[in-house]
């Protein structure tokens, strides 16, 4: 498994309920589900994705955070809610935040960072729009829409009063580097953060 994955496994309690936003393929919660007993949904728009959820008998909801939202989910459902290499691809990222904290007791966030060395070196090289492992795509097809550095993440944190009780950091090979540990806004490529309300215990 990824070691952003890895990571996250080890902060799911045995029997957690849990939502996985942008499920994917179900790998993680497939793996929650053997080795940790926990229970939940995977929300999914990929067809072929949700297929792979089907088969691995991951419980998959297809779902558009866009345009439908999580209003179909009651507060307080879950014990944590999930959304790996996905708060980057929404229209909205701070609203998404507040819901996951509306239906979760705490939520688990990755994403890639921005602010990273070689996209602030490509960019400063080329003039245009940097490319990296952790984001791999042209700017007229990425599906990521709301990029952002990790300090940028941790401001809205503060602003919305949420406290952010973990964080680790990755490199574009999912390996958990001293290195990207070292200076995290520069050389980490993508970011894991346990979050909950401020005045949660």
């Amino acid at each position: 498994m990824r070691a952003d994955l890895e990571i996250i496994q080890q902060w799911i309690k045995p029997g957690h309920h849990v939502l996985d936003l942008g499920c994917g393929d179900g790998t993680l919660l497939d793996f929650l589900q053997r080795e940790r007993g926990a229970s939940g949904y995977g929300l999914e728009i990929n067809p072929a994705y949700i297929t792979h959820c089907m088969s691995r008998g991951v419980s998959v909801i297809e779902q558009n955070l866009d345009t439908q939202g999580l209003a179909n989910f009651d507060d307080n459902s879950f014990d944590v809610v999930l959304m790996t290499q996905a708060l980057q691809a929404v229209r909205r990222p701070d609203k998404v935040l507040d819901e996951m904290l509306r239906l979760g007791n705490e939520g688990i966030v990755t994403f890639p960072n921005f602010a990273h060395w070689r996209l602030r070196w490509g960019l400063a090289l080329s003039g245009r729009m940097p490319e990296s492992e952790a984001l791999p795509y042209k700017w007229y097809n990425t599906p990521n829409i709301r990029l952002c550095t990790f300090q940028d993440f941790e401001a809205l944190c503060r602003q919305k009063s949420i406290r952010i009780t973990s964080r680790k950091v990755v490199d574009g090979q999912h390996q958990n580097s001293w290195v990207a540990r070292l200076w995290p806004n520069l050389l980490g490529e993508i970011a894991i953060y346990r979050i909950t309300k401020e005045n949660s215990q």
